[in-house]
């Protein structure tokens, strides 16, 4: 992770992971008042060899947020198939070093699970059940169109690792954030 460099407009600049992961400190120490949410969303061209674009955003919930990305370099990735799981594993990957380094930093109190929503209350929003509601993996499937076979797939393989599963229509991190630099 610390070879990685990701680019923030409002810094206007190329920093490492901890660096973003300062960065998403002072910004939530910055109005501590606030309740806020994390997304990881990695998306890619549609293309065998392709650029894999990384988003992490932290919202401060009803008043805008922050967001990072990084590119990977090109990766061979022959079916739709291949890069919907290589999406959906780099946001896992990267989801669960975020939440390790906030968690050492800023404690347990910033994580919990969902436990109020249920299951259908969860997927009608988009979301999926299976990790704690202040960081989610926001992987760019949907219930319609060309990644519909592959929703329960990856949704298991985020739930698997004790995340969140955000899918297509709200699954911003991935197919509008990262979308934006692929």
């Amino acid at each position: 992770m610390r070879d990685i460099k990701f680019y923030n407009e409002t810094l206007g600049k190329h920093i490492n992971f901890d660096e973003v992961v300062e960065e998403i400190i002072n910004y939530v120490h910055h109005d501590s008042e606030s309740e806020y949410k994390i997304t990881v969303g990695t998306d890619s061209q549609g293309s065998n060899h392709t650029h894999f674009v990384t988003a992490i955003a932290v919202l401060r919930v009803g008043n805008g947020g922050r967001y990072f990305w990084t590119k990977s370099e090109r990766k061979f990735c022959p079916t739709l198939r291949d890069r919907i799981y290589k999406e959906a594993l780099l946001s896992i990957t990267m989801t669960q070093e975020l939440r390790s380094k906030l968690k050492d930093k800023l404690g347990e109190d910033l994580f919990w699970p969902a436990r109020n929503a249920t299951l259908q209350q969860l997927r009608s929003c988009g979301r999926v059940a299976g990790g704690d509601d202040k960081i989610s993996v926001h992987i760019d499937v949907g219930r319609r169109g060309a990644t519909r076979d592959f929703v329960d797939t990856v949704v298991g393989m985020v739930k698997g690792y004790g995340l969140e599963a955000v899918i297509k229509p709200d699954a911003f991190g991935a197919f509008v954030l990262a979308d934006r630099h692929v």
